[in-house]
C-alpha cells in the first residue's frame, strides 16, 4: 500500500498494481479496496490500477471529524499526485464523492460513476432506516446493520447477499461498518447542476436495469447536469454487478476508457 495526505493531513492509502493508462477505484460504503477483487485482475491487464481505502477503513487514517466534503479531498489528492491523465471510477457513495473530486482536479482524462445515491425529491432511505441501523451498531451486531444496508437500501436481493458474504471483501465490510451511520449523510446532499455545467470531462454513467428506483433517478439526475456523459444501463443486474456480471462490468468500462477521445 502506499500513501497520500489529504488536504486536512490525513493518510489516505491506494494499492497499485497493472500497467497502462492512470485508474483510480473508489469503493462504496462500509468496502475497502478489496472490494474490487472480483475485477482487478481483469482491470490490471490495460491499466495501471489505483485501489483507494477511503478514510477509516483499510490502511487509511480518519479524523475525529467526519464532513464528506473531506472524502472530495481525499479522492482529488490522490488524483492530483499521478503524473498525467488520470481516469477516475466511483461506486455508489464512491461515485457522488468521485463526482465532487472531479471539480477539484485538473488531470483528470474520463470519469465512471455507478450509481451515486443522491437524493432528489423526498428522501432516499426507508423511514427510520438510520435509526434502525445505528441501534444495530451500537448493540455490536454489524452483520445484520450490514445486511440492512444492502437488501433495504441498495436493494441486493437475498440469495446475492448470500454471495456478497463469501467475498473476501465482507470482513473488510465488518469491520468497517461503524462508518455506515455516517455515510447515510449523502441523503441530505443535494446536486446543484449548475456547478457541473462547466465539467467537460467525457462521462460514463453506469446504472442496473433492477436497481432501485432512487439509483435509477440519481443516475439520471448526473447525466442531465453534466455537458459530455452518457448512460449505459445494464440488463438484469442491480448495484453490484461488479460481483454479478464482473466481465460485462469490465468489458463496459474498459471499452468506454479506451476508446478515441
Amino acid at each position: 500500500m502506499e500513501t497520500i495526505r489529504s488536504k486536512d493531513g490525513t493518510l489516505i492509502a491506494y494499492e497499485r498494481s497493472g500497467m497502462g493508462p492512470a485508474l483510480v477505484l473508489v469503493h462504496g460504503t462500509t468496502a475497502d479496496h478489496t472490494r474490487w477483487q472480483t475485477v482487478l485482475p481483469m482491470l490490471e491487464r490495460t491499466f495501471t490500477v489505483y485501489a483507494v481505502d477511503r478514510r477509516g477503513r483499510g490502511r487509511s487514517g480518519d479524523a475525529a471529524d467526519y464532513a464528506i466534503e473531506r472524502e472530495y479531498e481525499d479522492i482529488a489528492a490522490v488524483v492530483s499526485s499521478i503524473p498525467g491523465p488520470v481516469n477516475l471510477l466511483g461506486h455508489s457513495y464512491g461515485a457522488l464523492i468521485s463526482l465532487e473530486a472531479a471539480l477539484r482536479v485538473s488531470n483528470l482524462h474520463k470519469l465512471i460513476l455507478y450509481e451515486p445515491a443522491i437524493r432528489l425529491d423526498g428522501p432516499i432511505y426507508p423511514p427510520g432506516i438510520r435509526a434502525q441501523i445505528q441501534a444495530l451498531l451500537d448493540s455490536g451486531d454489524r452483520e445484520k446493520a450490514l445486511l440492512i444496508l444492502f437488501h433495504e437500501i441498495a436493494g441486493v436481493p437475498e440469495d446475492q447477499l448470500a454471495s456478497l458474504q463469501k467475498e473476501p471483501v465482507w470482513a473488510a465490510r465488518l469491520a468497517a461498518a461503524h462508518t455506515i451511520s455516517r455515510e447515510l449523510v449523502d441523503e441530505d446532499y443535494i446536486l446543484d447542476p449548475l456547478r457541473f455545467k462547466d465539467l467537460n470531462v467525457s462521462t460514463l454513467l453506469l446504472s442496473g436495469s433492477e436497481s432501485p428506483d432512487f439509483l435509477r433517478a440519481a443516475t439520471k439526475a448526473v447525466h442531465a447536469a453534466l455537458p459530455n456523459s452518457r448512460v449505459v444501463v445494464m440488463p438484469r443486474q442491480q448495484h453490484i454487478a461488479m460481483s454479478t456480471a464482473p466481465e460485462l462490468f469490465v468489458r463496459l468500462v474498459t471499452g468506454f476508457l479506451t476508446e478515441p477521445d
